[in-house]
């Protein structure tokens, strides 16, 4: 999915925080409009080694 554009939505994603207001999917109030995301990478032993894939800079 990285580097690939999902669809954005007019509804956001139940359950899912998001802070990161430079984000194209930001909403406010901290919520997430992307129709789905990909956190990574598959092997992360804690929360420092995780990222969004499905970020893409607004």
């Amino acid at each position: 999915m990285q580097g690939q554009r999902v669809q954005k939505t007019n509804e956001h994603l139940p359950g899912v925080k998001c802070v990161v207001s430079s984000c194209y999917y930001h909403k406010p109030g901290d919520y997430c409009s992307a129709e789905k995301i990909e956190i990574q990478p598959p092997y992360a032993r804690d929360t420092d080694e995780t990222d969004c894939a499905t970020f893409i800079k607004a």
